[in-house]
């Protein structure tokens, strides 16, 4: 687990690390408890740098050290103290705060041993880590519709991944929906979450819930359509017929959907949540098959 915790004194912070600049993404240091442990271990060692990543793996930088602070991109920061494992960690202006917030759920971007983040609603994981990094999960799954010069409906955008996965693989353009203000948080925070502004019109997110949005879509206006619902305790309403029968409403015939299901409480409650989905997939008018861990369907 490494140090729970680095002593040293707290340097002055420069103006242009007290203030972020106006901007939607965050374009400060994100430490974990392995990343703060290496630097004061490079503090400790009399090191006068130290080089590694602050983004959580999408690159190597490096930072100057002195007794008092470590200093980045122009700013200087203090070395952190007591962080905890399975946190990751934004400099807020003023100190060292958890990537989470409390709006009635806590939300929280949680580190993964592959770098891409997870994250995490009431401490239920959002997405699969176990195997394979949460972005090489959603690029498998993104692959069975072939998004390449398509135009794609994804339901529920979350952290962005099958968005990201879509435009690395040639998408026309990708629709992505997002009811959650805090995942939107956690998503400016987020290195991995790709930005519609970097996207050259491609990517659009819209912040709305999609069970109203998907009314206001016409008919056959996609290609393809990207489905994973919060589990189906939490959201009912995305498993549902009435909900299917939109999205056949708005795909063309011919047009792919991945339905991510997995196999919630398959042990203890005896349910079959993914033949559950298919059922009523081929009801609203869908050739469905089992694929990965939900269903891939055909809209006929």
């Amino acid at each position: 687990m490494g140090k729970a915790h680095c002593r040293g004194k707290h340097a002055v912070i420069d103006v242009a690390a007290g203030i972020m600049p106006a901007m939607s993404r965050h374009a400060g240091p994100l430490l974990t408890l392995e990343t703060a442990d290496a630097i004061c271990d490079a503090r400790d060692q009399g090191r006068a740098a130290w080089s590694g990543s602050l983004d959580l793996g999408r690159s190597i930088d490096s930072v100057s050290i002195d007794p008092d602070g470590w200093h980045w991109h122009g700013a200087s920061y203090p070395y952190p103290q007591a962080l905890k494992p399975r946190t990751l960690y934004w400099w807020d202006g003023e100190s060292y705060a958890s990537v989470s917030r409390y709006t009635g759920k806590l939300i929280k971007l949680v580190p993964t041993y592959w770098g891409v983040p997870t994250f995490e609603i009431d401490g239920i994981k959002m997405l699969p880590t176990a195997k394979e990094s949460p972005l090489d999960d959603a690029r498998r799954k993104v692959a069975l519709i072939q998004p390449a010069g398509k135009t794609v409906l994804d339901t529920c955008g979350g952290l962005g991944y099958f968005a990201a996965c879509c435009l690395d693989a040639g998408v026309a353009h990708i629709q992505s929906f997002e009811k959650n203000e805090d995942v939107l948080w956690l998503r400016d925070i987020n290195p991995w979450s790709p930005e519609p502004d970097a996207s050259g019109g491609r990517l659009r997110l819209d912040h709305a819930d999609i069970v109203d949005a998907i009314t206001l879509q016409a008919d056959a206006s996609f290609d393809a359509v990207l489905h994973d619902p919060p589990r189906f305790g939490i959201a009912g309403e995305l498993y549902s017929l009435a909900f299917y029968q939109q999205l056949a409403r708005v795909l063309r015939r011919g047009g792919r959907l991945f339905h991510y299901t997995g196999r919630p409480n398959a042990l203890t409650s005896g349910r079959d949540v993914p033949r559950e989905v298919a059922r009523r997939l081929d009801t609203a008018g869908f050739k469905v098959d089992l694929a990965l861990d939900g269903v891939l369907a055909i809209r006929r």
